[in-house]
């Protein structure tokens, strides 16, 4: 399978750069996974396409202010890191820009001091693993230093770094916003609940490796990047509960999608606990747990958009692309959604 043939034309203009002010406001786009039929809606009205006893699973990882502006010590030359994945107490794996320049042995200071870092060694892609040094508590002088790690694709300003928070957002570790989740608002999800729709939590934590572009000209020699997730045993019950009794399990994003994915067996059974993944879900795949997916309009030849071609076939998902070009949608991050049912 060619990763080309999940490409397609997309005006630049049509890249969302901010949030709306209304989270619930966004558009929709309802895709019909066997005949590959579609409508449009508003995303408040996502209610209507719910029933009792279906179970709804969001992914409740915080996003961490994981981007860093500093200096290398010993030369004074800028440096920029992003905090990917948390592998010992202090020590991070990160991206650092400019690699070349953090060979192992360099100092980085950030806040003039208040935070620094020493390049431990280079591992996989490049990335850099950083041992911290300061005094206090790490979390707080992040929240004091650190940047929201925004896709390179927004070059606006978030004037609110909550608006990169799903309203359920509770534990720390993401490098990214599960960005199908930033449409629901807390009455939506009490009315979906209220409607008799289980309401089920997993965590995914978002490394930036699901945003980096596919190297590979075949789909099937793309190497995924690892990501933890973590599910509950009760809530793993209540996903079960619902696919015994007949209810459709409805994903909320691909990182809900490949929690649920790579959590369940065969049979379609969820097990509790955690573990890293590197499960990569393309055309053929056949889906153990999920019957439907909410997610945004995703990259040109990306791993997201090869996820949800799984879900509903290449064509369907590429037919529907093209119509949300021509009726303006909004891409990526702070764009409009889709459901795929």
């Amino acid at each position: 399978m060619n990763v080309k043939d999940f490409d397609f034309e997309l005006p630049e203009e049509l890249i969302a750069q901010d949030p709306l002010e209304d989270r619930s406001a966004s558009r929709l786009l309802v895709l019909d996974k066997k005949t590959g039929e579609y409508h449009h809606d508003v995303f408040r009205h996502i209610i209507d396409y719910l029933n009792p006893g279906d179970c709804l699973v969001i992914n409740n990882t915080k996003v961490i202010p994981a981007r860093l502006l500093g200096v290398r010590k010993e030369t004074g030359a800028a440096v920029e890191v992003l905090l990917l994945k948390r592998r010992e107490k202090d020590i991070w794996e990160v991206l650092t820009r400019p690699g070349k320049k953090t060979r192992p042995g360099t100092v980085l200071s950030f806040g003039d001091g208040l935070l620094e870092a020493t390049v431990l060694e280079v591992v996989e892609d490049g990335n850099r693993l950083l041992q911290f040094h300061y005094q206090g508590i790490f979390e707080e002088i992040l929240d004091q230093l650190g940047q929201m790690p925004l896709p390179p694709y927004i070059t606006h300003e978030l004037k609110d770094k909550n608006r990169y928070q799903t309203v359920y957002a509770k534990y720390e570790g993401s490098a990214a916003a599960p960005t199908a989740g930033l449409h629901f608002t807390e009455d939506l999800l009490q009315e979906i609940q209220d409607k008799g729709v289980k309401i089920a939590q997993v965590t995914l934590h978002v490394g930036l490796g699901t945003f980096r572009p596919v190297k590979a000209d075949v789909v099937e020699e793309h190497h995924m990047h690892s990501e933890f997730y973590r599910v509950e045993p009760d809530q793993a019950a209540i996903i079960n509960e619902a696919r015994a009794a007949g209810g459709r399990i409805v994903a909320v994003g691909t990182t809900s999608c490949r929690t649920l994915e790579s959590a369940s067996d065969e049979n379609g059974v969820l097990h509790a606990g955690s573990d890293n993944t590197e499960i990569f879900i393309y055309p053929g795949y056949h889906f153990k747990m999920v019957d439907a997916l909410i997610t945004n309009f995703h990259l040109p030849q990306s791993t997201l958009i090869m996820l949800v071609s799984a879900l509903a076939g290449r064509e369907h998902v590429l037919a529907a692309y093209e119509e949300a070009v021509r009726q303006r949608y909004r891409f990526f991050s702070f764009g409009d959604a889709m459901l795929v049912m």
